[in-house]
């Protein structure tokens, strides 16, 4: 069993579909990406880089978080989210909050959308 399907047989049943859904939503947007277990959650890094990380939110539901890994860096970079889709805490870190599997559903060609323009941008 992978380290993923370990974390996956710890989560609640009821998380399980949105989490998929999720994994899923990454691997469209980057057929490349290698998926492992960081910071308690599935991590999708891109030639060594972290750059998509889900995770369960304590009061239910999960999150993604778009990043450039966990270092801190001093370049400029800017990325362009027409949609909306997430919040920006700072200019390379967007994060996205899902109660349910229908949201996820719902916006699902608009998150790949997302992912790939976000693992492009990050290259």
């Amino acid at each position: 069993m992978s380290e993923v399907e370990e974390w996956r047989a710890r989560c609640d049943a009821s998380q399980l579909p949105a989490i998929d859904a999720l994994r899923d939503i990454a691997a469209q947007a980057g057929p490349g990406l290698v998926e492992s277990i960081k910071w308690n959650a599935p991590s999708y890094s891109d030639d060594g880089e972290d750059r998509i990380t889900l995770g369960l939110e304590r009061k239910g539901g999960v999150r993604v978080v778009l990043h450039r890994g966990a270092a801190k860096r001093q370049d400029t970079f800017a990325f362009d989210d027409p949609d909306k889709l997430a919040r920006w805490p700072t200019p390379d870190r967007g994060m996205l909050t899902f109660k349910h599997e229908s949201e996820i559903e719902a916006k699902r060609l608009q998150l790949t959308a997302l992912f790939a323009r976000w693992l492009e941008a990050t290259r």
